[in-house]
């Protein structure tokens, strides 16, 4: 176990948008180059990426962040981890048992901390490849979508839930997630999958909506039996609980996650596409579920939308709609993430700047707008804006298929 010193945060998350103190991210690494136009869609991208353009979209999203609260990034923390035997051992081994190259592990064990952890994200590649075969190219696979630190891991209150991951390529992310939350934060799991083996969950579809509530996606990346080992969980250790469940299609693939619907920007502010909101489009007959759990009783009721079941909770959202008033705008935000907000704080949310009628919307709405550029050379100060949205350029990062959100693992926020 890792004796992680007292600047450590606990996890404690109990809100979407309490204030930001700490936060894990990954900068992307060479792992994002080593796709091509064949191996993209196994990779879950919806194209291959030029890492110089993602780099610096990159380097001003984190800037924010690390003027905002404490950041901790995965290469870091799983470098520091791999000094202790028993981990390095744990990690290599089982991450070679994944994708079946335990070949590699007695060589791999005698490599330095620092090498050792860019292999476990990049990939090892097999001796004398000539290019013959490209699937054969590498034995240890890379973690392409390892930047999304949000989809492996989800913060849940003073615990982490370990997702269940879909596809097989994002496996041995939940394995770096469970290892540097058990083993660097000293922090309980829980998974879904060891409860039962067709459980999927996936951090996109879980939102900490407030301490006695949960907000989820419900679709081709988490599943009923993902949601029943959560109100089960819950049911056993909390006298009153709810869960409300918005079930979303299954394509095209921008609807893969609640968050690309759906964000919560404040205490009384959503970001919302319009088509959930109405059940039109692709969201037609799309149930709308609140699950509520009294005293070990478990009952089942059906709203119109995510809003309505909101309130029969007693909560009001005044929603901002993604891409604005027009339909066809609604669907070429919402495409590259145009939903999918994270909140630093209370209606101080970070966002695309590419998607311009949402920002607009936003501005509307009361956000003052503010630059990524500007923040990170303190040109502006986050601290004297009461409401804003931080814009970041975002040319490279949505062809990964996900937003700010995605790309954010809270550790601990303000109570609210």
């Amino acid at each position: 176990m890792i004796n992680a010193d007292h600047r450590t945060h606990k996890i404690s998350v109990n809100s979407e948008t309490g204030r930001l103190n700490a936060v894990l991210l990954h900068r992307p690494g060479r792992e994002i180059e080593l796709m091509t136009p064949q191996n993209a869609a196994h990779a879950l991208y919806s194209d291959i990426l030029s890492k110089p353009i993602v780099d610096q979209e990159y380097a001003n999203f984190c800037g924010v962040f690390e003027r905002w609260a404490k950041v901790y990034y995965v290469k870091d923390l799983l470098q520091e981890l791999l000094d202790d035997n028993a981990t390095r051992e744990f990690l290599v081994c089982e991450s070679c048992k994944i994708d079946g190259c335990e070949s590699l592990i007695a060589e791999l064990l005698q490599h330095s901390s620092e090498q050792l952890a860019t292999e476990l994200i990049e990939g090892v590649e097999v001796n004398g490849w000539k290019g013959d075969s490209e699937e054969d190219r590498y034995l240890l696979k890379p973690l392409y979508n390892l930047f999304f630190t949000r989809d492996a891991s989800s913060s849940m209150y003073n615990r982490v839930l370990i997702n269940s991951m879909s596809f097989s390529v994002r496996k041995r992310e939940t394995l770096i997630y469970k290892t540097i939350f058990e083993r660097y934060f000293n922090c309980e799991t829980l998974n879904a999958v060891a409860w039962n083996s067709d459980a999927r969950t996936e951090g996109g579809d879980v939102h900490i909506a407030r301490k006695d509530l949960l907000c989820i996606g419900e679709g081709i990346r988490t599943n009923a039996k993902g949601i029943d080992y959560l109100a089960q969980t819950f049911a056993k250790e909390r006298e009153k609980f709810n869960i409300i469940v918005q079930e979303l299609p299954f394509e095209p693939e921008s609807f893969i996650h609640l968050d690309m619907v759906f964000t919560f920007l404040g205490s009384h502010q959503c970001m919302a596409y319009e088509p959930m909101l109405k059940k039109t489009g692709n969201f037609a007959g799309k149930a709308t579920t609140l699950i509520s759990i009294e005293g070990g009783k478990t009952s089942y009721t059906t709203y119109d939308n995510i809003l309505q079941a909101l309130h029969a909770v007693g909560w009001d959202m005044e929603p901002v709609i993604c891409g604005g008033s027009d339909p066809w705008v609604q669907q070429r935000e919402q495409w590259h993430s145009g939903a999918n907000f994270f909140a630093l704080g209370d209606g101080k949310i970070i966002g695309y700047r590419r998607n311009p009628h949402t920002i607009e919307a936003l501005d509307k709405a009361g956000f003052s707008v503010l630059k990524a550029e500007d923040v990170c050379s303190d040109k502006t100060s986050m601290e004297d804006y009461r409401k804003f949205v931080v814009t970041f350029a975002g040319s490279e990062l949505p062809r990964g298929g996900g937003g700010a959100r995605c790309m954010t693992m809270p550790i601990n926020r303000e109570e609210i």
